[in-house]
């Protein structure tokens, strides 16, 4: 993200917490109501309800067992695994009659850089023993052989936030130049659950680990560590191993890319606690003195030194963009997402080594060839085009959707709306559909008149303060101003029959999250996936019909972005 882009976003994130009450108020009182009669003009074709009823369970099976098969190794970019899934993806939308979407190709290269780090010289705090990678992770995004800190002061800036809207400087008066800066996970408003503190227990962008390392390269620091607790970060430290020991891909670097320190670590928390005993200092209560405005930084007195050894390789993976064009509006498109990666195999390991990724992403993208089989069947087009992306290298930090958004295939002011599908609903139907980063964009309206047809209702995410939202491929295009949904499943079961697949298939995802046991299993809640994506066609089905343009809503971060996108195109 660049720096101006980043400030922009810290003009306006404050508001949102004092929209989501009221739009999710408004819903409920005024009930879509202008939604609705817009959606009672809609001429449906003439087989629209038996195209929705054949959003097929068996052909999500059949291209799930496929896609997170051992014979795709896990999906790692640039591999045959890769290569394979773009080969099925493309087979099937062509089947289907939908053409190439970047010219007259399905695919678009997205150039990577592939980094393997190995530490050379071991983390050294002290006399503090660390372990790699079972309680600190290290690696780099340099291009060089070679990165390091040696004596480097350790600073402890908090939360490493810096944000004027809130009036909140975690920097304030600091120079970190050539240091090493200690940070937390997540934001000041998760940890004290204030409501008038950031966005309470709602994670704002500030939470995320990503602008943390950003912002401490912004000032000027050398290295940067984040301390690692399970439930700011949403995920154990096994996600953190998993995902820091293997070969990491990045887009190549650019004049235009936000600035790096040279080497990022995490490290757990109970090595955290014993290196603040070492200065001298108490873990909580610091944590705490972090929490409160006008927080100052800390020189814990202590030095680290690390070594970091890399090799790379360019290697190239791909978006794959098929469009199915509108009768009328041809240049106006509706955005179906799910990323086609996951994160490969581990050949250290014993027994099984492959990541198979079926819920993640598998269950995406059987769904996003289900609801282009819909579309292309339907015996009357909508009006506006309706895209299919594959978007590359999620895993890797979204970095598919970022090529994507930086070179788009039509003009960003030409995207009515996006819908990603980031591991799909198994846990079982439910009455609510959930919204991740709720109260955000108008695009909920068009959600809720089609979630009517199942007599369901618009919920926020139960989990605000993991920040999904801003977790995966559709942040790309919503950092840019385009209006984009990231919804499923929900928190309150149907009947009693589905909350007992809840209960036994929600606790076995929870487990799996990126781990060798992501698996496909004939006992998913499969008629929860169904519904959900019958939701995500009519909602789609919708939006490419009429002639609306949904905004953002005011005050939410994104909004002057696409007031001034749009404003240009008149």
């Amino acid at each position: 993200m660049s720096l101006q882009m980043l400030q922009l976003i810290k003009q306006v994130v404050g508001n949102v917490k004092s929209l989501l009450s009221y739009f999710f108020i408004a819903f409920v009182i005024s009930g879509c109501s202008e939604q609705k009669q817009q959606s009672n003009n809609i001429s449906e074709p003439s087989n629209f309800q038996a195209v929705y009823d054949d959003i097929s369970i068996d052909n999500l099976k059949k291209h799930i067992k496929y896609l997170s098969s051992d014979e795709m190794a896990g999906r790692e970019p640039a591999s045959k695994g890769d290569r394979l899934t773009a080969d099925y993806l493309i087979k099937h939308l062509k089947s289907l009659g939908i053409k190439p979407g970047n010219g007259d190709s399905y695919l678009q290269k997205v150039d990577l850089l592939a980094i393997n780090s190995s530490v050379s010289q071991n983390l050294k705090i002290a006399d503090i023993e660390f372990d790699f990678p079972n309680n600190y992770v290290a690696n780099t995004r340099q291009k060089e052989t070679i990165r390091s800190i040696e004596n480097s002061e350790l600073v402890f800036v908090g939360y490493g936030i810096s944000a004027p809207e809130y009036n909140w400087d975690d920097y304030a008066g600091l120079d970190v130049a050539g240091k090493t800066v200690v940070i937390l996970v997540n934001d000041p408003g998760y940890a004290t659950g204030n409501p008038e503190l950031f966005a309470g227990k709602t994670m704002t962008y500030y939470g995320r680990w990503t602008y943390k390392y950003e912002e401490a390269a912004r000032q000027g620091a050398k290295a940067a560590i984040i301390i690692h607790e399970t439930a700011p970060a949403s995920y154990g430290w096994s996600v953190i191993k998993n995902g820091w020991t293997s070969t990491q891909y990045h887009l190549p670097r650019t004049t235009k890319s936000s600035p790096v320190v040279d080497v990022e670590m995490w490290i757990d928390v109970d090595k955290t606690k014993e290196l603040f005993k070492k200065a001298g200092l108490d873990f909580t209560v610091e944590k705490a003195k972090a929490q409160v405005l006008g927080f100052k930084a800390v020189d814990l007195g202590l030095k680290a030194s690390v070594e970091i050894t890399s090799t790379f390789k360019q290697s190239g993976s791909n978006n794959i963009v098929a469009t199915l064009k509108g009768t009328e509006a041809t240049d106006e498109h509706i955005i179906y997402m799910a990323h086609v990666d996951h994160l490969g195999q581990d050949k250290t390991l014993e027994g099984d080594q492959i990541y198979n990724g079926a819920h993640d992403n598998a269950s995406g993208m059987a769904g996003l060839l289900e609801i282009a089989r819909a579309y292309a069947s339907l015996n009357k087009k909508p009006r506006r085009s309706i895209t299919f992306v594959g978007a590359a290298a999620e895993e890797q930090g979204t970095l598919g959707s970022k090529y994507f958004a930086d070179n788009p295939t039509m003009p960003l002011s030409k995207i009515v709306g996006l819908i990603n599908m980031d591991s799909l609903n198994i846990v079982g139907r439910k009455k609510d559909i959930s919204v991740k980063g709720h109260g955000k964009s108008e695009l909920e309206e068009v959600l809720a008149t089609a979630a009517e047809k199942q007599n369901r209702k618009l919920t926020p995410e139960p989990h605000p303060e993991r920040g999904y939202y801003y977790r995966s491929d559709h942040f790309s295009l919503a950092i840019k101003g385009v209006p984009a949904l990231s919804v499923g499943g929900g928190s309150i079961s149907l009947n009693p029959e589905e909350a007992e697949i809840a209960e036994r298939i929600g606790a076995r995802v929870a487990k799996c999250y990126h781990q060798l046991c992501d698996e496909y299993a004939e006992d998913w809640g499969w008629h929860g996936a169904k519904e959900d994506l019958q939701l995500y066609f009519n909602t789609g089905y919708i939006l490419s019909t009429n002639n609306q343009w949904p905004n953002w809503y005011e005050g939410t971060e994104f909004r002057l972005l696409r007031d001034k996108m749009m404003s240009s195109e008149k």
